[in-house]
């Protein structure tokens, strides 16, 4: 018997649609549909095909049932750019990163989240209403805040944070990595079970990828469980929660000349580890440029190749510290990537594409292996 959501959830994963999937294993559309219906299953050998083509060890389907992760639950940035298959690409890998986690949190103790909730108060401090995400003036205002919040809470103060993944991970944000097959996806974010969940590109430069992680706290923090983090003013209350997070107000006015100028942001930007254009678009909602000054910095830093890149950068990618404890540990103890791939009923490349590629895997046909660029050091807590 075969399971109808995890051909649904494999089909999807692959970005293929039924009638592609049904020219590349010879059965018909009609037929393939009543599988992922569950009015009929298929024989052995149509199961074969299906796995084939799909690149899923048989076993996966017809292994429990996988929730399904609605796409009105997660925070897509720039949705209306995307076709449904990438959406649906990158939500199937978000439901695998669910299914990895439940594998991890069976064997190994985590960071229990710690996530303030802005929905859940109405005052910042005593005496002091705030607006709310949705209210006037709460874009600015509570978004602003609830960065100060956070950093207040997790004792950040207003320096530098020097790695924005493992500041989610200590506080128990879930941060896995997106496939390489949805290139189109910068980030999403979402809540299960009270487990906050971040997916972020390896392909985008260190810089932008840190903002697009604190972006996605923004929406985990402003908007919660409760709320469809979607729309323009969702997206723009985190924007500038991930300035605030990563830009904090006190240290920028305490580091910024009076005009400033495009070579000044170019060199400043390596103490916030942000991009060109997000500490010129910084400076110009606090105030401290003029809304000429900062289209005459983004036009220097376009014709400088800042628009959707970082030129010359050596700030190296985050990674995952808690997924490189975790297979350290499990490396020790003489489980391998395969046994964990196995026990999920997924390929191990499949599996290494969650976890940021921690894990030294060989490359087809060429007899060698692939290290990632960094590995964290530290132990887990069993």
């Amino acid at each position: 018997m075969t399971t109808a959501s995890r051909l649904v959830l494999a089909r999807r994963r692959r970005g293929l649609t039924v009638t592609r999937l049904a020219q590349l294993t010879g059965l018909t559309a009609r037929r393939l549909s009543d599988f992922e219906n569950g009015r009929a299953h298929p024989s052995p050998p149509s199961l074969t095909a299906i796995a084939e083509a799909l690149e899923f060890p048989e076993p996966f389907f017809s292994a429990e049932e996988v929730a399904d992760l609605p796409a009105e639950s997660v925070s897509f940035r720039a949705v209306s750019k995307m076709t449904a298959s990438q959406r649906d690409t990158a939500l199937s890998g978000g439901r695998l990163a669910r299914l990895l986690q439940d594998w991890i949190a069976a064997r190994f103790r985590l960071p229990a989240p710690d996530l303030p909730s802005l929905t859940s108060f109405s005052r910042w401090d005593e005496g002091e209403q705030v607006p709310q995400p949705g209210e006037a003036g709460g874009e600015d205002c509570s978004a602003e805040r609830a960065a100060e919040l956070v950093r207040a809470r997790w004792g950040l103060g207003v320096t530098p944070i020097p790695n924005v993944v493992h500041l989610l991970e200590a506080h128990g944000v879930r941060v896995f990595s997106l496939s390489r097959d949805c290139p189109e996806v910068d980030a999403f974010s979402f809540w299960d079970r009270g487990v906050p969940f971040v997916l972020l590109s390896t392909e985008k430069a260190a810089e932008r990828a840190r903002f697009d992680a604190a972006h996605e706290l923004g929406h985990l923090v402003l908007h919660g469980e409760e709320q469809i983090p979607h729309g323009p003013q969702a997206e723009a209350e985190a924007h500038r929660f991930a300035a605030a997070l990563l830009m904090p107000m006190a240290d920028v006015l305490a580091h910024v000349p009076r005009n400033p100028s495009t070579n000044w942001i170019l060199q400043a930007k390596r103490r916030w580890k942000v991009a060109a254009m997000a500490l010129a678009h910084r400076l110009r909602e606090l105030n401290l440029t003029t809304e000429w000054q900062y289209r005459t910095h983004c036009v220097e830093l376009s014709r400088l190749g800042y628009r959707k890149a970082e030129p010359q950068s050596r700030l190296a990618r985050e990674t995952s510290q808690v997924l490189g404890k975790v297979f350290a540990a499990l490396r020790t103890e003489g489980t391998r990537l395969a046994d964990v791939a196995a026990d999920l009923h997924l390929r191990p490349v499949d599996l290494n594409d969650l976890i940021f590629g921690l894990v030294v895997t060989a490359q087809e046909g060429e007899g060698r292996s692939r290290r990632p660029e960094s590995r964290p050091q530290l132990s887990v807590v069993r």
